[in-house]
Formats: C-alpha cells, structure tokens, sequence
C-alpha cells in the first residue's frame, strides 16, 4: 500500500462515517479520486478494493438505496459507515481484571500474536482507561511457539488460505509434500499441532510441527472455509499420548549426565582391554556406556541427540537412528553450502522486525486518535514508546492525521491535534474517537492467552479471570468464536514443591542454596543465589537470580535442579530484575563473542530468541543475524541440534568447530553401520 493510498483511505474513511445518509459514487470520486482515476472503470476498481481494505481494517460500508430504485443504480446508491456497528464496545475492567488480561497478552513475546495483543490492549486502553497494576513477581508465563512454521499457518489460518509444506510421515518415515486447509492450531502433550484438511488424502489430518521438513508456502489464491463450530482443543482431546518407547544408545564415560538422570537403565562399559566395537553381550565398547532411555516422540529425542555430536550413538531403534543422522547430515550439508552475499543495513540493537508498512501505519493512526482521546496531554515520547515507534515516524503519523478530514472541508472538519510543546493534545476527532472493533489476530490472541492462563492455579482459583474472558468474548463478537482456531500449550509447572520454595523466597527477601546440572558444560555445581523472579515458556519454569559464584545475573530452570534449600539468610546483593517483562533468558554483555549465524527461512526465529543485535535478510526467506554469546563452547551443539536450519559464519575457528562435531559425529554413524552389517 502507498502512501498516497494510505491518506485516501484515510479520507474516504472519515468521509464515510461522518456521512449520514450516505455519498454517492460521483460525489466520492470527485471528492476523494479525484485525479487518481482516469476512467470509471479505473474508479470502480480501485473504490472496490478500498472497501475490500476498509473492512479489513474493520470497518463494513453500507449501501443505501432511494426507496424503489435498485442498488446496481450507481446514480441512486449511496455509501455510508455506520458509527456504532464498527466500534469496540465500552469494555470496564477492575484492576485484578487488567492484571490478568496482561499476563494474557504478554504470553506471546516473541510471535506475530504478540503485536496483535499489543493492538488489541491499546485498543481496550482507549475504551476504558488503563488501571494502574503490577504483575506479580511469581506468575510470568509466556509461549514459545514453533518458529516461522508457526508464524505462517497463523497467517494463513486467519487468512483462510491453503498451505503447502514438506511433512515426514510418522507412518512410513518418507518426506512427501502436503496441501492442507489449516483449521486450528493448538499445544498437546508438549507439541503444538496443525488440523487441517488434507487435499491430497481428502480428510483431516493432524500435522505435529516438529516433523514439518520445510518452510510453509501460503497458497494465497487457495481459499477454504472452516467447519462452522470448529474447536482446536477439543479436536486435539481426541489424540492419544504417544506410547512411551524405549531407545537403546552409548554415551562416552562420564558424558551427558542429564541424559543418564532420565535412564531407566544403564549398563556401565566393559574393562579397558576388551575388544572394541564387541558388543555381542549387550555392552557398549570400552569407554561408553549403554543406556536405556524412555521417550515418546523420536523426532524430538533425535533432535537432542543430534546435538550430543560423537558423545552418543544410537543403537535402536532405527527410527530414531534416521531421525539422528537426518538431523546430522543436514546440517553438514548446509555448513558445505556457500557462503551467502549480505549487508546489514545499519546497526541497532533490538529482535527481528517486519519492514513496516502503510497499512501498518493506517492501522496504528487508527488507533492512535481514539488512545488520545483518551488519553490527552501525553508527553510525545511516552505515546511513541506506547506504539512500539519512534518520535519521528508519530510525528510522520501526527503529520498526515491533521491533514485528514471531510473532502474540501473548512478547519472545524479536519482533524485537530497540536504537539509543538511535547505533550499531544487532540480536540478534533473526526468521529474516530472509538477503537474499532477487534481483528480475529488480536481476539484470538487475548482469548487464547486466557485460556491459557487456567493452567495456573493462582489464577484459575480467582473470578478475574472468568469474568475478564466472559466480557472480551462479548465484546469481540465473532472474531472471538474465531479464537476457537487457536490453543496454547499447558503453563502449569511439573515441580509445584521447587516453584512453591522459590516463590517464598522471592516475597521474603530469603537466599537459596542449590545443586544445578548445567547441560551445556555438562557438570553439577554448587550456588547460593537471591531470586529475583519466576517465569516460564510454556511448561519450562525458570527464575531469575543474582548468582554469588558468577557474580552476576542468571537464569535456572527448575527442572535442572538437583537439590534446593533455604540458607536461612536474607538476600545480599541488592540487585533488582534486568529490565522489565519478559525476562531474558540470557542477557548479552559487550565483551561476549560476537557471532554471525546464517539461518534459513524455517530457523529465523532464532534470531529473536538469542537477542540478535543485526540482522541482514537473504532472498531465500532466510538471514544473516550478529548474536553475542558468553560461552561459545556449546555452540557446534546448537548448530547440530537445529539440523540445517542454523550455521555460523564467523569467527572462523567456530565455524570449524561446528564442522568438526558434526563429521564426528556422522564418521561415528558410519563406522557403526559398517561394523553392524
């Protein structure tokens, strides 16, 4: 959209809605066209595809008809926007009712759900004010979604457009090409899953993403229509958990010790002489042990193992051996690629954006009056940080906001907003002094974030949380029953007793002691820490603390904790939480590594999250992304764990390294299969 067709909108929008009983097409194209279109069919076209947008952007034009005349007439049909029906009711909500409602939208951190919450919020905010209220210190829940895979079916179930994907069949092991109708989204048993209907077998069919080979093409000429009542979570109430399987493999001695924590059985090497690669008996060769560990899904086993490199080795089954060297080969094969060419634009720290468009900039003017309004006498860097923009693009926004109104109207019809003394005052609104109504984007993602948050006792036990959702379900009409499209995953933590001893601790101001497994160097340690805060992405809990071995912040998962006790002191450090909500998992410090990691279209999300400070974007759909990592060791893990989604570039020495664990790791294979037949 350009920028030219951004204020005409504009202006036929506000031309519309203060229009009582409606305009003509010959007033609307003098008035609005004029010099835009060259002929009527030219006018007609492009007036047709501005509704298509008006409604888009929420709002339905109505065509009145004269009494007796037919509405293909273009000289008696007249064009209006109804005032009330657009708008989003008057929504009050109590303080525990806002502070529920945005733990709901801050779950989606990092995904494009994330922004539709950040509409949706401002939105409310201009409808019923803002209170004033704190998150509490132990409830900060967030969901991690799948990637850009995620990302794209979104897009495309909202859309109620087809997609095309690359999918490994469970059922016989052999990637095929898959056009489906995407109906709903939703988390089960810690996967998220796609349901859909599948053209080429002609039924529905449930897609786990963890088994999508490729990236998501969205057949934006495909349409489809959902079955009417569809719910994504009672569809996904009907699959069975998985059966647990048990997979057989060989750790080097004295390696991956989280690994071995979950082994049902472990069968220690043999004596030093013993012939290696004699395994007759069961036993690993000297040096390894064999291990028997329980899982469900080989996919998501194989991608860890992936990452363990020439420290394991699958013995059985085979499904999981594929799965593993799959996983291997792929990503040697994208370390072997050429390097690709690249620029990045400039510098600036900051996750990974969509380049913003007109469109975006309409949608954000149109919420921007009705938050004013509300809101008068804001110093103009506060609403810029509101919008998520900076000073000068609000005042680009502001710019073209004053210059709109009715069609060659005098001053008291434009709109009317003054700033020259750093605070933003509106007295003129043009009847755009109300949000529009919800996007199904932004219903679906409040709705789904408070269905989410059930999870949490704390929250489910109270009535903000019923209430709340009963009035945005009332308030965001059918785009609410769309949110049924969507389900997020299970947030309630699986150690209550850990998360219970932590969240007291946080209140009281008290220290801990823990024993923490540290994967990434492979070793248990010993730590007195001050908790800070709780938080989690979907059922991984984490806190935050002031660690005295590191002198510094950091992060633990609870389910790396071996052992947690009060020490009975009260907290020394007097350190406070790094920043606001969300909390990082990591934070990156100017003398950390700097390294640049090529990642392709399925993998970019990585790049929001490690916190990439640059980003440069390939034309495959993929980027180049400048990530400053304080321990660099563990990174040939992360570079098989992702299996060809992800290679680093520079430093030179660990694009080696990965190279190196990644052969390693695939010679091993290779060697095994050769002694095996």
């Amino acid at each position: 959209m350009s920028a030219q067709r951004t204020e005409r909108l504009l202006n036929l929008l506000i031309a519309l809605l203060n229009s009582r009983y409606g305009l003509r097409r010959s007033e609307l194209r003098e008035k609005i066209y004029a010099g835009g279109a060259a002929s009527d069919a030219a006018f007609g076209r492009m007036f047709e595809r501005d509704k298509n947008d008006l409604r888009d952007f929420g709002f339905d034009v109505e065509t009145v008809t004269d009494l007796g005349w037919s509405s293909d007439d273009p000289g008696t049909t007249r064009y209006r926007i109804g005032k009330e029906s657009n708008r989003l009711p008057d929504v009050e909500l109590t303080p525990d009712e806002w502070t529920v409602l945005l733990l709901a939208s801050q779950l989606w951190e990092q995904a494009a759900l994330g922004t539709a919450a950040g509409n949706a919020l401002r939105k409310l905010q201009a409808a019923g004010g803002l209170a004033d209220v704190e998150l509490p210190a132990g409830v900060q829940p967030r969901i991690k979604p799948a990637g850009q895979v995620f990302e794209d079916l979104v897009a495309a179930m909202h859309a109620q457009h087809a997609v095309r994907f690359h999918y490994l069949a469970g059922s016989t092991g052999r990637e095929e090409e898959r056009i489906v109708e995407p109906w709903g989204l939703g988390s089960r048993f810690g996967q998220w899953y796609l349901v859909g209907f599948d053209r080429g077998r002609g039924a529905k069919r449930f897609f786990r993403l963890s088994r999508f080979t490729s990236a998501v093409t969205v057949l934006a000429r495909e349409a489809f229509t959902p079955p009417t009542g569809f719910n994504v979570r009672a569809e996904l109430n009907s699959l069975p958990e998985l059966p647990v399987s048990t997979a057989v493999v060989d750790v080097r001695g004295g390696k991956l010790l989280g690994l071995r924590k979950r082994a049902a059985e472990t069968t220690p090497s043999p004596e030093a002489d013993a012939d290696p690669g004699d395994n007759k008996d069961g036993k690993a060769d000297a040096g390894w042990d064999r291990l028997a560990v329980p899982y469900r899904d080989a996919e998501v086993l194989g991608e860890e193992l992936a990452s363990y490199g020439p420290n394991v080795r699958v013995v059985s089954p085979a499904e999981l051996s594929v799965a593993v060297q799959r996983r291997l080969a792929n990503a040697a094969a994208f370390i072997d690629a050429p390097a690709p060419s690249y620029s990045f634009g400039h510098a600036g720290a900051g996750k990974r954006t969509r380049k913003r468009t007109s469109e975006d900039q309409l949608k954000r003017m149109l919420q921007l009056v009705p938050f004013l309004v509300r809101n008068q006498g804001l110093p103009i860097e506060e609403v810029a940080d509101r919008f998520g923009v900076t000073r000068q693009e609000l005042e680009g926004d502001l710019l073209i906001l004053i210059c709109s109104g009715l069609p060659q109207g005098y001053p008291d019809e434009l709109l009317d907003i003054q700033w020259e003394e750093g605070h933003v005052f509106i007295s003129q609104s043009m009847e755009l002094n109300r949000p529009v109504r919800f996007t199904v984007d932004e219903a679906c993602a409040l709705l789904t974030g408070l269905e989410t948050l059930n999870g949490l006792p704390e929250l489910a036990e109270g009535s903000a949380l019923d209430s709340v959702t009963l009035k945005l379900m009332a308030a965001a009409g059918e785009e609410g029953l769309r949110a049924a499209a969507l389900s997020g995953p299970e947030v309630g933590p699986g150690n209550s007793a850990n998360l219970e001893i932590i969240r007291d601790a946080i209140e009281s101001g008290s220290q801990l002691h823990l024993v923490y497994l540290s994967p990434q160097k492979d070793t248990f340690s010993e730590r007195d820490v001050d908790p800070l805060r709780l938080y989690s992405l979907d059922n991984t809990w984490y806190f935050e603390a002031y660690c005295h071995s590191a002198a510094g912040l950091r992060n633990f998962r609870l389910d790396r904790i071996e052992d947690l006790t009060p020490t009975g002191r009260p907290v020394s450090s007097g350190i406070t939480p790094d920043g606001g909500f969300p909390a990082k998992l990591f934070t990156p410090n100017d003398d950390d590594t700097l390294v640049t990691v090529q990642l392709t279209a399925r993998g970019a999300g990585l790049a929001d999250d490690y916190y990439a400070e640059r980003t440069a974007p390939l034309p495959d759909g993929g980027l180049v992304a400048e990530i400053r990592f304080g321990n660099t060791a563990w990174l040939p893990m992360f570079v098989a764990q992702h299996g060809g989604t992800a290679r680093i570039l520079e430093p030179d020495a660990l694009a080696r390294a990965s190279r190196d664990w990644i052969e390693a790791a695939l010679a091993q294979y290779n060697g095994w299969a050769q002694y095996k037949s």
